[in-house]
């Protein structure tokens, strides 16, 4: 039951997956920050919704047009951070498990046609030779 377990864990679909959802979701907020501070105030041009933070001001009369590029950095600095924390918690520990767990066989390859016919030429050698 266990050894099932591990062989579902140690499946790169689950840890793709999983990896994938986290990014998604971190992705999602830059560019939800990206749509806060910049198209709404854009938007706020028509009409007002008051934003104030790190950011610049569209029309200086209109406070409702204001950038703000706080929630924009914050949201990559957040990417970056959720990022650099699955690749070190689990990707890299999860590749080095599986290159040691997972061992590659050593494939013997085929003989060439060279050493085919250099065997052959010693096995006929020491037939000849035992005669």
């Amino acid at each position: 039951m266990l050894k099932g377990f591990k062989d579902f864990l140690m499946r790169g679909n689950v840890i793709d997956l999983a990896v994938a959802v986290v990014m998604g979701t971190a992705f999602t907020a830059i560019v939800t920050s990206v749509t806060k501070g910049m198209i709404e105030p854009l938007l706020a041009l028509l009409g007002g919704n008051k934003q104030y933070g790190l950011g610049f001001q569209i029309i200086a009369d209109k406070p409702s047009t204001f950038i703000a590029l706080g929630p924009i950095i914050s949201a990559g600095i957040n990417f970056v951070c959720v990022a650099a924390v699955l690749y070190f918690v689990l990707i890299l520990p999860m590749n080095h498990l599986k290159s040691r767990l997972l061992k590659p066989t050593a494939v013997k390859a085929d003989p060439t046609e060279l050493e085919l016919l250099t065997e052959i030429r010693d096995l006929l050698a020491k037939q000849t030779a035992d005669k």
